[in-house]
Formats: C-alpha cells, structure tokens, sequence
C-alpha cells in the first residue's frame, strides 16, 4: 500500500470512521422509522409520502442559505453540533412510545428537525474534506467515503429491520441517535487545526447565495450533473415514500426481509466504491458521469415486475447493479466538484447543489405519496422507476459525453 494512501492520515482516519458510524445509524433509521409508521402508527400511503418529505424538505427552506453560514464558521464544529442535535431530537421517539404518547405528528416533526441538521453537517463535510486531506486525495477521500455509505446501506436496513423484528421500531431508533454520537466522539479527536474563515461582517446574505448560484448554472458541466441528479432524486423520493408499503403490503414481506432486500443495493455500491479509482482512471471522470450510469441505472425497471415469491428476487438483482453505478456516478461528480470549486465557495457551491437535488426529494416525496393514494402502489413504483431511469439523459446528452477527463483545477470567478 502507498505510503501517500489515506490510510496513513491519521484525521482522514477518524472523519471516516464518524462518517460510517453516522451513516450505519441514519440507513438505519430510514427502514425503522417507515416501519413504525407503517405497522404501528398505520400511516396511509399519503402520510408516508409526507413523511419521506420532512426527511428532506429542510434542503428547500434552508439549504441556500445554509451555505453562507456554512462558508462563514469552523466546519467541524458546525458537523459536531448537527451530531449531537440529531442524536438528542432521535432519543424522544422511544421516549414517546414508552410513554405511550407517540404520534406520527411528532415522527414528522423529528424528521424535519433532524433533516435541518443534516443540511448543515452534510454542507459542512463536503466543504471540509478539501482542507482535511488535499485537492489531490479527493478522489480516494470520496471513493473511501462512499464505501462507508455503501457499507451502510448493506447493513443499516438488514440491522434496523433485524432489530424492528426482534425489539420493536420504536426501541430501534435508538441505534440511529447512537450512531450519531459514535460520529460526534470520532469527529472530537481530530487534531488538524481548521483556519478560521475570513469573515466579512458587511456581506449580505442574498448576493452570497446568488454567487454560489451563478458558480454551479455557469458551468455546462455542473449544470447538466445538478439536472441529473436532481431529476433522479425527485423520482427517487416518490418510489422511496411508497417501497416500505411495495415491498410489506403488495409483496407481503416481514419487517426482517425488507430490511436485507433494501440492503442489497449496498453490495453493489461497496464493489463501486472499491473499484471507483481504477474504473475512473480507466473510462475516464467524464465518461464514468455518463456511461456507467446508463449501462447500471435502467435496470431498476426490474422493481415493479416482482411478485410475491421467488420473484422479489428481482429487486435485490436490480439493486445490486444499479447501487453500483450510483456510487461510480457519485465518487466521479463529487470530486469534480470539490476540485474545480476554490475554497471561499465549496460551502456555497456545496448548498447551491444540495439545495437544489435534495430539494427534489420533499417533492418526489409528496408526489409518489399522492400517486400512492390516487393510482395504487404499484403504479406509483412503475412511474418512480421509469423517470429515476431516465435521469441519465441529462448527462449522455451534454458535453460531458465527448470528453474523456474533466478539468481538476479550480474554475475563475469574477
């Protein structure tokens, strides 16, 4: 092994660690919350979609000028508070149930709340991983972090729907606010010492949102990744807000099986992962953000075909390719954008994109949520899944297909 890896970067190290702990317990909380709607709180299709949409509507109402705040402070303190606020907000839900109070009211308020957090820390890590570990180790930095995130999509559902099984929904929450103390103790004993902003106290808050704006739609190449991902997280939120219900109601799975279903994705995307550097380095940035994405992503059109029986199979199988072309995807964009962004904007940059793709997910949220009520589960998946497919339109036709590479340096702005 290199010596330059980051597996020699004792920080790296511990941001890496926090980040996996953080994201074993947010996967999963996104089965077992469901799941306590779904089968102890009853939730209709419609209040699932609302659900789905709190998780994520905290991007729309505050993730632009969550960017300026976010280029203006210390960004691992910022990702600190945002662990200790999540894993507080997370304690009250079995609070609740072993009062015997708890509502789906105060199930979406906690996901709203917990979702402001999570703009803030997410804006805040992708903005200091630069810092932390160099413009050059990008690449491998978001490659090992992305294996975290697949690790956790492999397990977090297996174990949060293990543990729905075994000791109720409302008990498993707790693992999620665990897991994001575990973040918050790793992200203390970093030792790097982060410069203190530069602070213009004079600045106005809307010209800085706008110039973080103007950063990502003057670029054709941010732009049409921004419209990929977006398009490919609105659908993605409306098959999201009816899967639980797909996969325990139409397709009659226990709690213990969604959750190992929902997992296997996880497979797929720890192969991305892994093998993300070299398969960049051999199709090149560019044609990773394109190809990969088109040859893996249509093949979720499988979803909607299983019934019950030997042909759920056919979900697992779909989601093992297509986790993988997601990761590839995301390793390739996200380390375009750190490096081609200088460091006064990364946390603009950074919230100008998540306000806009995460932004989709409230609203696929509400609509599969609706689709649900009106055109039936079922339905609602086959349209979830044809326009989450088709996303990669927007990339195989932009100029980023005829280039190998795209540039690494960071992008003047006036």
């Amino acid at each position: 092994m290199r010596r330059d890896s980051l597996f020699f970067h004792a920080d790296f190290r511990r941001l890496w660690a926090g980040d996996t702990a953080s994201q074993v317990g947010a996967f999963a909380g996104h089965t077992v919350i469901p799941l306590l709607a779904a089968t102890v709180l009853a939730a209709t299709p419609f209040q699932m979609g609302l659900l789905t949409a709190a998780e994520t509507i905290a991007f729309l109402i505050i993730g632009l000028p969550a960017g300026v705040w976010v280029d203006r402070m210390r960004r691992r303190v910022l990702m600190l508070r945002a662990d200790f606020v999540r894993a507080a907000l997370l304690f009250t839900v079995p609070l609740a149930w072993w009062a015997g109070v708890l509502s789906l009211t105060q199930l979406i308020v906690v996901a709203t709340l917990v979702g402001v957090a999570t703009v803030f820390f997410d804006v805040a890590y992708q903005s200091y991983l630069p810092s932390l570990v160099g413009r050059e180790h990008l690449l491998e930095g978001n490659a090992k972090l992305q294996a975290s995130q697949s690790v956790a999509f492999l397990t977090g559902p297996g174990i949060g729907g293990g543990l729905v099984q075994l000791a109720g929904a409302a008990n498993a929450v707790l693992m999620t606010g665990v897991g994001f103390l575990t973040s918050a103790l790793c992200l203390l004993r970093i030792r790097t010492v982060e410069e203190v902003p530069e602070r213009n106290e004079d600045a106005k808050l809307l010209p800085q949102i706008a110039e973080g704006l103007r950063f990502v739609f003057k670029d054709p190449a941010l732009r049409s990744i921004v419209a990929c991902t977006g398009t490919c997280n609105l659908f993605n939120g409306a098959f999201t807000a009816v899967q639980i219900l797909f996969l325990n109601r139409t397709l009659g799975l226990p709690p213990a099986a969604v959750g190992i279903v929902l997992a296997i994705g996880g497979v797929g995307g720890i192969v991305g992962a892994v093998f993300a550097g070299r398969i960049t380095a051999r199709l090149g940035q560019a044609r990773s953000i394109w190809l990969v994405p088109l040859l893996t992503w249509p093949l979720q059109l499988l979803i909607p075909l299983a019934e019950p029986g030997w042909m759920v199979a056919l979900i697992p199988g779909a989601l093992l390719f297509t986790g993988f072309g997601i990761i590839i995807y995301n390793v390739a964009q996200v380390s375009y954008r750190q490096a081609v962004c200088p460091d006064r904007l990364l946390g603009r940059m950074n919230a100008s994109v998540r306000f806009i793709v995460w932004g989709m997910l409230p609203l696929g949220g509400l609509l599969g949520g609706a689709l649900g009520e009106t055109i039936g589960i079922r339905a609602t998946v086959w349209f979830a899944i044809i326009g989450e497919s088709a996303a990669v339109l927007w990339v195989v036709f932009s100029p980023i297909r005829k280039l190998r590479d795209l540039p690494q340096e960071p992008i003047a702005v006036g």
